[in-house]
């Protein structure tokens, strides 16, 4: 058969590159939308330890992924939480690693709260009016207790970490699991059962429900009405140990202690164990020890009663003795008292006779009258020459003042005529005569009015 003006090729697709495609589809999405403004809810936000932030724009049941890098993240006036209603400026950008498109804001522009956020604040404010947060209606946990219950997802490392804290803390604890939804379709329900169990069964002294963290969308369920009403209904001790620490729900507020996460929960139910036995033990020795001491003391008490008692009797029939004894005594003393007294007064009055007697002791107290009369005429001998030397010491001092060479040290002179004459009065001399002036360190000869100084002659000063 022919062909007739058509001629067959067979079609091969375009090839591409991982690489290559990724970078068409990066240059494509810049060229149709940089600088384009997106607004919705934000959810899942986390700060990178970089100081990058990546969160996501929420709209109903629709996800944009973003990032806002440090540059244009410290630029922001108030920080940005989960539910915040805003607007977003950037560019849709794909990060290759994974090969993911992403919205890169560069400017974000608050709205108002999302509609989550509403949610959450409008029933917080409800329950708060009826009380349900208030402190006076919180119950405290058991201090030692035995059974817990457990409302969470029985898969997941949460509950693995909390048992493996109970295990450690709390070995012969007995625990029940009531498998629930965290998050999602059906959760709140599933956890109200849990609570209404446990609460209805009485067997747990502690209730905790319990979830890992995550973003205001997956802690929802923890949010619901139901779920607070649920909690505040228990009748024993609710602990919620939802999220991580700078997460908040209101089951939070409602339970009886708000742990900040599920293994803190487990550390603050369980009592260390090995701590109480120790405590245990402590208190066993100690208490032994008082035992003992105080079956010491009794016996010793007892032991001290009958030796007091017979020692009581000896010493009073020692008293009675010693008494007669004293008397006797006193007596024999009195007796001996009076005879020595007596002779005493002999051998004073001879001893004073003899003292008469003796020319020794006369003599002995006319030298002691020599030294003392001797004594004060040193003494008065001493104080007039004193007197004498002060008396000529202020005598040397007006001398001395009154020296009329002194006043030549200030400066002054001593003008003396031919005859050695002093000059007191300025009349007694006349033009051209000669006149021999004195200072301190010599003399010098002037002529009266001629202004001709005579020929100098030195001498030495007088005392």
């Amino acid at each position: 058969m022919e062909q007739i003006g058509l001629e067959w090729k067979p079609w091969t697709p375009e090839k591409f590159s991982v690489k290559q495609i990724t970078a068409q589809l990066k240059r494509l999405l810049r060229e149709k939308y940089s600088n384009i403004s997106v607004s919705g809810e934000i959810s899942a936000l986390k700060v990178a330890a970089s100081g990058h932030l990546y969160f996501n724009l929420k709209e109903e049941d629709t996800v944009l992924s973003c990032a806002m890098y440090k540059q244009n993240a410290r630029l922001l006036k108030t920080a940005l939480r989960d539910g915040m209603q805003v607007q977003a400026r950037g560019s849709i950008d794909i990060y290759e690693p994974r090969g993911a498109y992403q919205f890169l804001v560069e400017h974000v522009e608050l709205q108002g709260a999302g509609a989550l956020q509403q949610a959450f604040e409008a029933l917080k404010r409800r329950l708060q009016e009826e009380g349900l947060f208030e402190a006076a209606r919180k119950r405290p946990l058991p201090k030692y207790p035995r059974r817990i219950g457990i409302v969470t997802s029985p898969t997941g490392a949460v509950i693995q970490d909390m048992l493996h804290v109970f295990a450690r803390r709390s070995p012969g604890l007995e625990i029940r699991i009531y498998p629930a939804l965290v998050q999602g379709a059906g959760s709140a329900e599933q956890l109200c059962d849990g609570l209404r169990y446990f609460t209805e069964s009485g067997w747990p002294d502690v209730i905790v429900v319990a979830r890992g963290g995550g973003s205001i969308e997956d802690l929802w369920s923890f949010n619901e009405e139901s779920v607070a009403r649920a909690i505040a209904a228990s009748a024993m001790p609710v602990v919620s140990a939802v999220g991580h620490e700078t997460d908040f729900t209101i089951a939070d507020f409602v339970a009886d202690l708000r742990a900040p996460t599920p293994s803190a929960a487990a550390e603050i139910i369980a009592p260390d164990v090995t701590a109480l036995i120790e405590r245990i033990e402590g208190l066993e020795r100690s208490m032994a020890r008082s035992v003992r001491h105080s079956i010491a003391t009794r016996r010793e008490m007892f032991f001290r009663q009958g030796v007091e008692r017979a020692r009581t009797l000896l010493v009073r029939r020692l008293n009675r003795l010693s008494q007669t004894i004293d008397e006797k005594d006193a007596r024999m003393n009195g007796l001996l008292k009076n005879r020595l007294w007596n002779l005493q007064l002999r051998y004073q009055k001879w001893t004073f006779d003899l003292m008469l007697k003796d020319q020794r002791i006369r003599f002995m107290m006319l030298r002691e009258r020599l030294w003392s009369m001797q004594a004060k005429l040193d003494r008065r001998v001493t104080a007039i020459l004193s007197e004498k030397a002060l008396r000529q010491k202020s005598l040397e001092g007006q001398l001395s003042n009154l020296n009329p060479t002194r006043i030549l040290d200030r400066g002054f002179a001593l003008v003396f005529d031919a005859d050695r004459k002093v000059i007191r009065d300025a009349k007694a001399v006349s033009d051209g005569q000669a006149l021999q002036v004195r200072v301190a360190s010599g003399e010098f000869g002037v002529v009266v009015g001629t202004g001709k100084t005579p020929a100098r002659r030195k001498t030495k000063a007088p005392a």
